[in-house]
C-alpha cells in the first residue's frame, strides 16, 4: 500500500509538472499557491469562507491568480478592473462556460446556461426572443406578476399574524411567473405538484452551494460514492419527468399558427426544422432549456426576496422608511407597478443593497476562454476555466464604504435621489450576463413593495439578535432559517 501511494503521488508530480511545462510554452499563467499533488489548493480552501480566502490570495498574488481544483488550473479575477476588463471589455474571448462537473452530468452540454459554442447562440437567441414575444419586459409581464402578488397578499393574510416560515410563498410567485410563460398556467398554492417542483428548487440550492459538491466539481471521481449529488440527480429526474409530461400535453394540443407559450414556440420551431440533422432545436434541448429557465428564474429571486425580508426584519428602520415611501407615491389602495420605482429612490435604493449585501453568486458561475489570450502580463490557454469573484466588485470599498454594513445609502446620492453604481453585478455582466435580470428586478420591486404595503414585518427575537450570516456560501449564499409574523397593517 505505501508503494502504491508512493507511485500515485509521483504520478501525480509529473502530471502537474507537464500542465506547468505546458503553461510555459507560449507564456506564463498568472502566479499562485503551490499546489499540492492530485488534490491541488483544495486543502487551502476546503471548509473554509471562500470568499475570503480568495480575498487573502488577491492581497497576496494580486488580482489575477491561478488555482487548482485538483489538476486542473482555475485562473481567478479579483477586482472590479479586472472583472471588468474580462467580461466587459473582452467578452467574446470569456464567453465560455467553464467547467461544473455536478451540472454537466445531468445537462449534458444542453439548455441556455451551460452549452457554449453555436448551440448557446442559438439556444439564447431563440429563448431571449420567445421570451420577448411571451411579455418578457413588457406591460404584460407586469400585469402577471401583480396578478400574483395578489394571490401572495391573500395567503399572507391566511397565516392571522402567526409565525410562518417565508420560503415557500415567497417562491410561488417567481414559481407562477415563470410557469406561465412557459405552460401559459400558474398552479395554486395548494397543488401538491407545485409544493414539490418548488421543493425541489430549494433542495437543489441548498445541495450545490455545500462543501460536498465543492469536492464533487474538483473530483468527479466522487461521483461513484454515496453523497448529497444523487439526491440532486434524483430531483432533476423528477423534474425531468414533469417537464416531459407537460411537453407531451402540449404536443397533443399544439396549433401552429397560434403558439401559446414557450413550449410551443419551441414546438414549432423544432417541426421547420425537423429536416435539418444539425439543428439545436430538439426534444432534449427543450427540456434542459425549460429546466433552465424555472432555475434560474425561480430560486434565485425567491431566494433573495426570502434573505431581503431576513435583513428588513434585522433593520426595522429601514421598512418604516419604505413603508412612508409607499404611503407617499402609492397609498394602500392601488397596486404597485414599476412606474412608481422612479418615484421611490430609498425602496429602489434598499433593493439594490439587498442584492449587493447579501451577494448571492460569489464567484459567478464559470467562465472560460475560447482561445488562446494575453491577459495582461499573462499567457491563459484555451479551455482554461476562469472564476470571477463578484464579491470583490459588490463589496468593493471604493464604491461602497464600509461594505460589510448593510446600508442603502450605498446607492442614495446626497440629496436622497437612486444613485445607479457600475459596480452593481449581481446578475454578472458582458455576454454571459443573466438573460432574466429584467424580470428579477421587476419582480423583487412588485414583490417587495407589496408585502410592506400590506404588512408590517415583526421578528419572533430581538431585532438586535438576528444573525444574517449565510449558513451556506458554495455556489450559492443561501440565509438561515428563520420564522416571522406578517401583521395585516
Amino acid at each position: 500500500m505505501d508503494l502504491f501511494i508512493f507511485l500515485v503521488i509521483c504520478l501525480s508530480c509529473l502530471i502537474l509538472l507537464s500542465l506547468w511545462n505546458k503553461s510555459y510554452v507560449k507564456g506564463k499563467l498568472p502566479p499562485g499557491p503551490t499546489p499540492f499533488p492530485i488534490v491541488g489548493n483544495i486543502l487551502q480552501l476546503y471548509n473554509k469562507d471562500i470568499k475570503k480566502s480568495l480575498s487573502t490570495l488577491a492581497q497576496e498574488y494580486g488580482p489575477v491568480f491561478t488555482l487548482y481544483f485538483g489538476m486542473k488550473p482555475t485562473v481567478v479575477l479579483h477586482g472590479y478592473e479586472a472583472v471588468k476588463e474580462a467580461l466587459i471589455d473582452r467578452a467574446e474571448e470569456f464567453s465560455g462556460r467553464g467547467s461544473f462537473p455536478l451540472i454537466e452530468k445531468v445537462l449534458q452540454g444542453l439548455g441556455i446556461i451551460f452549452s457554449n459554442g453555436e448551440r448557446w447562440k442559438q439556444i439564447r437567441r431563440f429563448s431571449l426572443m420567445t421570451l420577448r414575444n411571451m411579455g418578457m419586459g413588457k406591460k404584460t409581464i407586469e400585469d402577471r406578476i401583480q396578478e400574483e402578488t395578489l394571490c401572495l397578499v391573500e395567503a399572507l393574510k391566511k397565516t392571522n399574524g402567526s409565525p410562518c416560515d417565508p420560503s415557500f410563498l415567497l417562491s410561488c410567485v417567481p414559481c407562477n411567473v415563470i410557469s406561465s410563460i412557459i405552460f401559459q398556467n400558474r398552479f395554486d398554492y395548494s397543488d401538491q405538484k407545485f409544493h414539490t417542483l418548488t421543493k425541489y428548487f430549494k433542495e437543489n440550492a441548498n445541495i450545490v452551494s455545500s462543501p460536498w459538491i465543492q469536492l464533487y466539481n474538483a473530483f468527479p471521481i466522487l461521483h461513484y460514492l454515496p453523497g448529497s449529488h444523487n439526491e440532486f440527480f434524483k430531483n432533476f429526474a423528477d423534474q425531468k419527468k414533469f417537464i416531459l409530461e407537460k411537453i407531451k400535453e402540449h404536443q397533443e394540443t399544439l396549433d401552429l399558427n397560434n403558439p401559446r407559450d414557450f413550449i410551443d414556440y419551441f414546438l414549432i420551431k423544432m417541426e421547420k426544422e425537423k429536416n435539418n440533422k444539425q439543428s439545436e432545436f430538439t426534444m432534449e434541448n427543450l427540456v434542459i432549456s425549460i429546466w433552465d429557465i424555472f432555475s434560474a428564474g425561480t430560486e434565485t429571486t425567491s431566494t433573495t426576496m426570502r434573505y431581503g425580508l431576513l435583513l428588513l426584519l434585522k433593520h426595522p428602520e429601514v421598512s418604516v422608511k419604505i413603508q412612508e415611501e409607499i404611503e407617499r407615491v402609492i397609498g394602500r389602495q392601488r397596486s404597485p407597478c414599476m412606474q412608481d420605482r422612479g418615484c421611490m429612490p430609498y425602496t429602489d435604493a434598499v433593493i439594490h443593497e439587498i442584492q449587493r449585501y447579501i451577494d448571492l453568486i460569489p464567484n459567478n458561475l464559470p467562465h472560460v476562454v475560447m482561445k488562446d489570450i494575453q491577459f495582461r502580463e499573462y499567457f491563459i490557454p484555451k479551455g482554461t476555466n476562469i472564476v470571477t469573484s463578484l464579491t470583490s466588485v459588490l463589496y468593493d470599498e471604493k464604491a461602497f464604504p464600509n461594505p460589510e454594513k448593510f446600508d442603502p445609502n450605498h446607492f442614495l446620492d446626497a440629496s436622497g435621489n437612486f444613485k445607479k453604481s457600475d459596480y452593481f453585478m449581481p446578475f454578472s455582466a458582458g455576454k454571459r450576463v443573466c438573460a432574466g435580470e429584467g424580470l428579477a428586478r421587476m419582480e423583487l420591486f412588485l414583490v417587495l413593495t407589496k408585502i410592506l404595503q400590506h404588512f408590517t414585518l415583526k421578528p419572533l427575537v430581538d431585532p438586535k439578535k438576528i444573525d444574517t450570516t449565510p449558513i451556506l456560501t458554495g455556489f450559492g449564499s443561501l440565509p438561515p432559517f428563520y420564522e416571522l409574523c406578517f401583521i395585516p397593517i
